[in-house]
């Protein structure tokens, strides 16, 4: 029987394709999308919602978690492309988007009139992109978009900062993936008279919203470091993107963890036991359900008996005590999805726990790792790791310097091997000069897959 946050949930029913709005936003994984046409739409479907005619209606949605009216159409629908399971269709309503979108301004504050102007350098047929546009008409304000949004051009640099001029908000948002930061970070360092110019322009923004892949703990030092304000996002499609900002979840949103059998074991917190479970949660912004996927909506979305509704994320969290002494906040630590659980040899693994762990090594920029089928280990642990580049010249490649490389892969092993046990520690460790990307920029996880399944058996 599935444990459940509160008592009394049912599933819900799927949404169906009558219930789309006539001039709904629909957009696909791999199909890029016009944001121009985009932006048109969200007009006419957030018009309601917008600044000076239903902010505070949307600031009121956020603030609670009543069941979506069965009249509320759906204004934006989230595909993916099937490439990992059968293909789903995410329904989003226009109030869903709006509560977001108030949750995001109530979380940053204001001390002036300006109104929030967002940049928008994510693909918009993904809920991060789509996401900057809805948001940009809901501020009343139009976004600026990057030329390798809509141009056969790679976000670097050069197109950030052409992009950052163009902005005349004193209130500005924008949303990266690590990959991006980390490019214009590194680049800064390469160049220092361009790097004043990055740093300058990173340091406008009032929010630099870094989700979609983990965030390494030397990034957001060195953010820190520079004073820019950046807040790591989690969320998805089904929660209208983040709803939980650097730990802490978003005004008018409710988190819960469910404990579970078959979840990693977690080390206790100054001798506490941590608070550790699948994460539920529960607001305004959540997604109706899957577009005519019955099986899948009822898996994933419930609603109480007083219309709350609750989504069951495929994610096992912790709560902690916040690290300021001072502030009696917990914060909510994502362990992983549940099914990066590996079994290893008998004992349960969480692969973002090893990610962690290698990435607190400061040659380490990313690292990705996964369960690779082993005859006498059931799986194997693998990992991929890139790094910094003060670090990636001297070791450029296992051919031109593998001794330098192996005592670096001996040293991230042994890592493993004191802070998660023997078990943990990588089977196979590949150093690769960059991560095959897919086109949101995050690491592409079955391309990688392929590397280190060669390397293994190859080894």
């Amino acid at each position: 029987m599935m444990n459940t946050p509160v008592p009394g949930l049912v599933p819900s029913p799927a949404p169906q394709e009558a219930t789309l709005h006539p001039q709904a936003v629909q957009v696909r994984a791999n199909q890029p999308a016009d944001p121009h046409a985009m932006l048109g739409a969200f007009e006419q479907l957030l018009g309601g919602y917008a600044a000076g005619a239903g902010t505070e209606s949307a600031e009121a949605e956020s603030a609670g978690s009543e069941g979506v009216e069965a009249a509320d159409p759906i204004a934006l629908v989230v595909g993916t492309s099937g490439s990992t399971g059968t293909p789903k269709r995410t329904a989003l309503t226009a109030r869903a988007l709006a509560a977001s979108a108030a949750a995001t301004e109530n979380f940053f504050g204001s001390n002036s009139d300006a109104a929030s102007q967002w940049l928008l350098t994510l693909p918009a047929h993904y809920i991060a992109g789509a996401q900057v546009l809805a948001r940009s008409v809901l501020a009343g304000t139009a976004p600026v978009i990057a030329r390798s949004v809509t141009e056969s051009v790679h976000f670097s640099p050069e197109v950030f900062l052409q992009a950052v001029q163009q902005m005349n908000s004193a209130r500005r948002f924008i949303s990266l993936v690590p990959t991006q930061l980390h490019k214009l970070l590194e680049s800064a360092d390469a160049d220092p008279h361009l790097g004043s110019e990055i740093h300058e322009a990173l340091g406008s923004f009032t929010g630099i919203l870094l989700g979609g892949a983990p965030a390494s703990a030397d990034l957001l030092a060195v953010s820190t470091t520079l004073g820019l304000t950046t807040v790591t996002t989690y969320g998805s499609a089904e929660t209208a993107g983040g709803c939980v900002y650097s730990g802490s979840v978003l005004p008018g949103m409710r988190v819960e963890l469910v404990p579970e059998e078959g979840m990693p074991a977690v080390p206790d917190i100054e001798g506490k036991p941590a608070q550790v479970g699948r994460i539920w949660i529960s607001g305004t912004h959540l997604a109706s359900g899957y577009i005519g996927d019955t099986a899948r909506t009822a898996e994933h979305f419930f609603t109480a008996a007083n219309g709350t509704r609750w989504y069951r994320t495929d994610d096992y969290g912790r709560l902690a005590p916040d690290s300021n002494k001072n502030c009696s906040e917990q914060r909510l630590q994502v362990l992983g999805r549940s099914d990066d659980v590996l079994i290893s040899g008998g004992i349960k693994i969480s692969a973002r726990a090893v990610a962690t762990v290698l990435e607190e090594h400061p040659a380490v920029r990313e690292a990705c790792v996964i369960g690779l089928p082993d005859a006498r280990w059931g799986t194997a642990i693998a990992a991929a790791v890139t790094l910094v580049p003060s670090i990636d010249t001297v070791a450029a490649s296992t051919e031109n310097s593998p001794a330098l490389n192996e005592e670096l892969c001996t040293l991230l092993r042994a890592r493993c091997t004191e802070k998660l046990g023997a078990p943990a520690a990588p089977k196979q460790l590949s150093i690769l000069p960059d991560f095959p990307l897919t086109s949101t920029g995050k690491p592409d996880r079955a391309k990688i897959y392929s590397i280190l399944d060669r390397d293994y058996r190859q080894g």
